[in-house]
Formats: C-alpha cells, sequence, structure tokens
C-alpha cells in the first residue's frame, strides 16, 4: 500500500494481552507485584517497563507501576502489537452482503460484531467470516485482510470490502482523497440548534484514557477531522442527524457530536449512557432506561455509502435501512415527545 492508505488505520490499535480481575478478598497489592503473581515467566523489570509506556491499565485507565490493586480491579495488560496467539482463522459466520463482484464486496455489518480481531476479540469477527467466505483476501499495511474502512463494533452498517490488491489500493486512494460518500444516522442527545453545521476539530487518543478519542482544537495533536452534519427530526431532549464524512477518524461522528454538546444516545464509552437531558421525573427515567434497554448501544448507522467501482469506473451507491432496534428507540422517542408537550 501507499502512503495514501487510508488515514483510519494511522490510529494505534491496542491488543489486550492479559486480562485479570482483583478477588474479593484482595489486600492492597502493588500493580507489578499483582501482575508477577499471574502471568508465567514476567520479570519485574518487563512489568515496569510496560507500565512506564502507559500498557498497564486497571478500570479503564492507565496506570502506574506503584498504583495498589483493590478488590474487584479489572487489570490489563495491552500492547499495539498483537499477542502470540493471534491468528487470523476462517469462521463459517453468516454475512449480510449487500452486493459482490470479483473485485469486491459490500457487506451490512450488525451491531455487536467486531470488524477485525483485537481489544480481546480474537473470533466471530467481521474478518474471521470473510476469510471464510473468500479465500485469498489481499492484507493491507495493518494486517487487515481485505479492509479499507471499518466501523466500531456496536455501530451497524455498510462497509466495503477489497477482493484484489488493485482494488484495495484503487478505494484506499478514494478514502485518502476524500472522495467517497459515507452518510450515518445518530440520535444525539440534547436539542441541536442550528439545522445544519459542520464540526472540525484534530482528533487523537485521550491521553487519560486511551479506549477514547478526544479533540484537540488547537491543532497542537492528532490528525484533522471534519465531519457535517443535519438535522433530520428534533424529538425533544434527543435529535436525530445525519452525519457526513469528510475524513475518517476513529469515533469521529462519537467524538465530534460529544465536543459541540451532543452526546450520541447510549454511548456508554463517551457518557450518553446517563440521562444529559431531561426531566428529574421518575416517570421520565424509567422512560430513558426503557430505551436503553431497547437500543443496548451507541444510536449510530452507517446509513449510505458511495465509491467509484476501481474496474469499470462506475458510481456506486449503497444504502441501508435503519436496523430495527434503533427505529424502535426512536420511534419510543417519537410517542414521547407528541405526549409530553
Amino acid at each position: 500500500m501507499q502512503s495514501q492508505e487510508n488515514e483510519e488505520w494511522n490510529d494505534d490499535e491496542l491488543f489486550e494481552h492479559h486480562s485479570f480481575t482483583a478477588a474479593k478478598g484482595q489486600e492492597p497489592l502493588r500493580v507489578d507485584k499483582f501482575l508477577m503473581n499471574f502471568i508465567e515467566y514476567a520479570t519485574r523489570n518487563k512489568i515496569q517497563q510496560a507500565a512506564k509506556s502507559g500498557h498497564i491499565w486497571v478500570n479503564g485507565s492507565i496506570v502506574k507501576q506503584n498504583y495498589k490493586v483493590k478488590p474487584a480491579d479489572e487489570v490489563k495488560v495491552m500492547f499495539e502489537h498483537p499477542p502470540h496467539e493471534f491468528l487470523l482463522v476462517p469462521e463459517d459466520i453468516p454475512l449480510d452482503i449487500v452486493y459482490e463482484d470479483e473485485v469486491l464486496l459490500v457487506v451490512n455489518k450488525p451491531a455487536g460484531m467486531v470488524v477485525h480481531p483485537g481489544h480481546g476479540n480474537y473470533s466471530g469477527t467481521l474478518i474471521n467470516a470473510l476469510l471464510h467466505h473468500i479465500k485469498d483476501l489481499p492484507v493491507n499495511s495493518n494486517e487487515r485482510p481485505g479492509l479499507v474502512h471499518r466501523i466500531d463494533k456496536d455501530t451497524s452498517g455498510l462497509l466495503v470490502v477489497a477482493k484484489t490488491e488493485a482494488a484495495m489500493t484503487h478505494l484506499a486512494k478514494q478514502f485518502f482523497d476524500k472522495t467517497s460518500e459515507r452518510e450515518y444516522i445518530a440520535l444525539v442527545w440534547g436539542n441541536v440548534e442550528d439545522d445544519e453545521g459542520t464540526v472540525e476539530g484534530n482528533i487523537a487518543r485521550n491521553p487519560k484514557n486511551r479506549l477514547q478519542m478526544q479533540v484537540f482544537p488547537d491543532g497542537d495533536e492528532g490528525k484533522e477531522a471534519v465531519t457535517h452534519y443535519k438535522v433530520l427530526e428534533r424529538l425533544g431532549y434527543v435529535t436525530l442527524v445525519s452525519c457526513k464524512l469528510e475524513t475518517g477518524r476513529t469515533h469521529q461522528i462519537r467524538v465530534h457530536m460529544k465536543y459541540i454538546g451532543h452526546t450520541l444516545f447510549n454511548d456508554e464509552r463517551y457518557g450518553g449512557d446517563k440521562i444529559l437531558k431531561g426531566t428529574t421525573f421518575t416517570k421520565y427515567k424509567q422512560f430513558v432506561d426503557n430505551a436503553f434497554k431497547i437500543l443496548p448501544r451507541q444510536a449510530l448507522h452507517a446509513k449510505t455509502l458511495g465509491f467509484t467501482h476501481p474496474v469499470s469506473g462506475e458510481l456506486m451507491r449503497f444504502d441501508s435501512e435503519i436496523p430495527e432496534d434503533m427505529v424502535a428507540c426512536i420511534d419510543k422517542w417519537r410517542h414521547y415527545s407528541k405526549h409530553s408537550q
């Protein structure tokens, strides 16, 4: 692949190498000593080096080597490289294929399916399914067979997959040159003030929590990110919006919408799984809790995907239905907003 490879792959990947939960009777113990008790062949020096490099996490946050482990703490060791047992194994997993020819296919990914192995998910991913469906997938520079772009585990929607190296290079250049079309539908907290607008702000990993991304408006860190949004429907304490990506950064829509004060509904990682707008009435809280149960993930769907075919030069555009869980949640809010005036 050339340096023009899709920018979505330039962010550090994190792979879970070890994970332990401290017992209920755990006495306070330095995390480096704690890990020494659990990791076979580990040396104190290696564990301390891992801590200095920010690879030891407790309850989702990076800790130093002298952190005292407490009962029920979740301790993880995370690295940018995959563990030795990391293998790409074909698995017979059903795929919702929207389109397929000799050089590419378009799939509609369900919410809950991880796109590629990592973060402790080493099976059941889209790549595992693709390797079963297609024998020889080209590999990009990040060892991701067939993938030109990606969407988050709990985001549903359309992805294009390359079946040849030439198709991968051609499609990756379109994403890099910002000539592809990607429209997402999102339900966000709050009444979005402007009917449409553009969010601009560099995105990079949150230095305090590397599972999160954040906006660096001064441009001193991260990579350029641009999201165009348009209000589709106002539903009282939430708003249905269309988001079109000009760039493709990790968690871009989730981070940009939070940045302007409109966190995605039920986005646990960014705080959208709490009541961010509305009343203090018990009935309202019950209503929101029920809405969370209907849609147990962030309210984000990759609805439209457009690109130029790598061989024919034809402009291809695909559209997908908003999944049932998201439709049910939107309908619930629609009914609430009409009857709470």
